[in-house]
């Protein structure tokens, strides 16, 4: 029998017994789209974080407040200040752009609209470093944040916030802790860092927040960049050496601060969203082998059910290669077109999750490619028992089988 007949005869058996198929493919269709969903959520993930990491600006690590420990017990933090900044900028060779930040959960107001948010102050060039850029009117200058003029660039959330939009507000008046400031402009949008929403963020000049707004020399963080080509770990190096100066900590003693890349955090999710997928993936397969264990029964049951067709076959003289090499197919066949429906729904699944969700997923050729080859094996796996089976029956006793 050629191979396209087996096929044929193959599909025949199925629409013969549509219902019995269906339910038969039934944990093949749902194993194979859910590797797909999987593998898609993980591949979104990962180009989300991705996404997340490349909005970072440049190489740029950020400086903060820490505890110290004496006696086995975390003391009070110590404070970052300007000076910090300043030595920074000055003493750390592989560090080309330093951003002091003091910052704060404020009050802003605009016309009846009043809304708590984070006001942080910061110095003219922290667009260029952090990697912001304008969407709407300008940021402010080194002469706004020497003059300490009240202005203020504004998230791009900020103005639905108070009750208008990005391009609206611009060269309004806004009120923070009872001081006017005017809007400047508006950045583009950043979407949540992870630890925050920067997008319901106000920006103000650096010494306007200091002496106008926050009244401290405290700093919240410094945010550094690296020269190109300067490695992370010698930026920590340098830095480290200078704040460990300033802050006169003796040898062995623990530092009052700490540093770190943001992006490590990033990577970090990163790596958690690939295992978490392939996890998932993995538990997703096991409805694959479930589902070829029913395609083995139900083959089994085939095998019952035909065994006089079987005996009528080899009496014509059909061999044995033949009778395996038909069931076998047949098996192939009820799983190959579970996997195209798995595939599908698979897809139809993944699009309805981005809509809904507002996810970035893509799905993978490979999974599909994968999915559907795991599919085809996993017939030719399980099939090949109640192929075999049919194949040594007694064409004498099969003709006989009632």
């Amino acid at each position: 029998m050629l191979f396209a007949e087996m096929i044929l005869v193959a599909l025949q058996s199925v629409r013969a017994n549509l219902f019995r198929a269906f339910l038969t493919m039934l944990g093949i269709i749902i194993g194979v789209a859910s590797v797909i969903t999987m593998i898609a959520i993980g591949s979104g993930a990962k180009a989300a974080v991705d996404q997340q990491i490349d909005q970072l600006g440049a190489s740029v690590l950020s400086i903060r407040s820490g505890s110290f420990m004496r006696m086995g017990v975390a003391q009070g933090g110590a404070t970052l200040t300007i000076k910090d900044a300043e030595a920074i900028a000055r003493d750390a060779p592989s560090v080309i752009g330093v951003v002091p930040e003091i910052a704060g959960q404020l009050q802003i107001k605009h016309g009846n609209r009043n809304e708590n948010l984070r006001v942080a102050g910061v110095t003219a060039n922290f667009p260029e470093i952090q990697g912001y850029t304008i969407a709407s009117g300008k940021s402010f200058t080194k002469a706004d944040d020497a003059s300490r003029r009240p202005v203020a660039v504004l998230g791009s959330a900020v103005g639905g916030k108070l009750g208008t939009n990005a391009a609206a507000i611009v060269g309004q008046t806004i009120y923070i802790k009872g001081i006017a400031f005017e809007v400047l402009g508006v950045f583009e949008e950043k979407g949540s860092t992870g630890f925050r929403n920067v997008d319901e963020q106000v920006w103000i000049p650096f010494f306007t927040a200091r002496y106008r707004v926050f009244g401290t020399e405290q700093l919240d963080s410094i945010s550094a960049q690296m020269a190109p080509g300067s490695t992370v770990e010698r930026s920590i190096v340098e830095i480290e050496r200078v704040m460990r100066k300033q802050h006169q900590i003796q040898p062995g003693k623990d530092n009052d601060f700490s540093i770190a890349d943001p992006r490590q955090f990033f990577n970090v999710r990163e790596a958690a969203a690939n295992i978490f997928a392939i996890l998932l993936a993995g538990i997703a397969s096991i409805s694959l082998v479930v589902g070829g264990i029913g395609i083995m029964n139900i083959m089994l049951v085939t095998v019952t059910e035909r065994t006089k067709e079987i005996g009528i076959r080899k009496a014509l003289g059909a061999s044995r290669r033949n009778i395996l090499l038909q069931f076998v197919v047949e098996a192939m066949v009820l799983c190959m077109l579970g996997g195209a429906a798995g595939i599908a729904l698979g897809a139809g699944v993944t699009t309805l999750i981005a809509r809904i969700a507002g996810w970035n997923m893509a799905i993978s050729p490979t999974a599909v490619l994968l999915a559907f080859c795991f599919s085809a094996a996993v017939g030719l796996f399980f099939g090949i028992w109640p192929a075999r089976k049919a194949a040594r029956l007694d064409p004498i006793e099969a003709l006989r089988y009632e």
